[in-house]
């Protein structure tokens, strides 16, 4: 059966992975056995198209470049319901703008998708954040499948390892550097950069958006600790719950004191067991230079996983990426459809 494919937002992510199915159309169906249209993408920015027997990704990839914007091609219009129905879409990959406070409008899309028996990928932090047990419940109810690899260190398969390669391990620590914006930024302080400098140039290589406060202040790191608590726990830790300092206050004498004792600054969080209670955190911390997570820089990701059966096992990977991200939305759509 070939696969439906709907694609909500189409930013840097999504249009990344619409450069992904039209440039590896035919070894995906070779190596994976994986075919596929895509019959709707919707845009809040760009606009609305839509077609049951299959897009164009050529013609569209061509007027995101040159245009940014579908205004040039014949628009469709309608509630998502209406899209989706419309669409005959099999497959939804959501790559709306997070929101973790409200989860919207990538809940509503999802919850929408899945109530139809539509599966569902999603890059998406907020809707896991407010809203785990309602999704996955919603999935199972109506028989849909739900991933979320990208939502945890872009496209490195950290979701993947603790839900499959670590089975039979029981998890007893998490700790990394799961912020490729703040890790970016400590590094070039590190190499002797003034804080605004680095966030500048942060911004400049689209690690940091234009409000960096959902990165630097903690909350982007925190709202990863929750979702991998989730995962690797089995557990429940509110995002206000979780300690956060960001790295707002790190100053360059600190960096120089910490570079100076043969230490660096570094954006750790994670999760542990404190008096026999899970807790979640997220801070700048001076750490010795053989530290497993010292040697990662720049925009880099990387997350350490304590367990019984085989110790510590460190995965390093990008962290952040158009592409890389648009890579963690066609894997689990190539998992879905098996």
């Amino acid at each position: 059966m070939e696969n439906r494919i709907a694609l909500a937002g189409s930013g840097n992510v999504g249009t990344a992975l619409l450069e992904l199915l039209h440039e590896k159309r035919g070894e995906l169906a070779e190596k994976y056995g994986f075919t596929y249209e895509v019959t709707l993408i919707t845009d809040l920015m760009k606009g609305t198209v839509a077609n049951a027997n299959g897009l164009d990704l050529e013609r569209i990839l061509r007027e995101i470049k040159t245009n940014r914007t579908f205004a040039n091609m014949p628009q469709t219009e309608g509630t998502f319901p209406e899209l989706l129905q419309a669409s005959e879409a099999t497959m939804l990959a959501e790559a709306t703008p997070t929101n973790i406070k409200t989860g919207e409008p990538g809940l509503s899309h999802i919850m929408e998708a899945l109530s139809r028996g539509i599966s569902v990928t999603t890059t998406n932090k907020g809707p896991l954040s407010v809203a785990w047990d309602e999704l996955h419940e919603t999935a199972k109810k109506y028989g849909a499948k739900f991933r979320h690899e990208g939502v945890v260190m872009s496209g490195t398969p950290v979701v993947q390892m603790l839900e499959c390669g670590l089975a039979g391990a029981s998890v007893t620590g998490i700790e990394g550097i799961l912020n490729g914006t703040t890790n970016f930024i400590l590094t070039r302080m590190y190499e002797g950069a003034p804080y605004a400098e680095a966030l500048a140039e942060a911004q400049r290589l689209g690690y940091a958006e234009a409000d960096p406060g959902g990165d630097i202040d903690g909350w982007d790191a925190a709202a990863k600790v929750s979702i991998l608590a989730r995962i690797a726990f089995g557990k429940k830790i509110p995002l206000e719950e979780i300690d956060r300092i960001g790295i707002s206050g790190v100053t360059p004498e600190r960096i120089a004191a910490a570079k100076q004792s043969g230490r660096k600054t570094k954006p750790v969080a994670g999760i542990k067991y404190v008096d026999g209670a899970l807790r979640g955190y997220v801070t700048p911390r001076e750490i010795p230079l053989d530290h497993p997570l010292a040697s990662v820089n720049g925009a880099a990701n990387a997350i350490a996983v304590t367990t019984d059966n085989l110790g510590c096992v460190t995965l390093i990977g990008p962290g952040a990426g158009r592409r890389e991200t648009g890579q963690a939305l066609l894997a689990d759509l190539i998992s879905m459809s098996k």
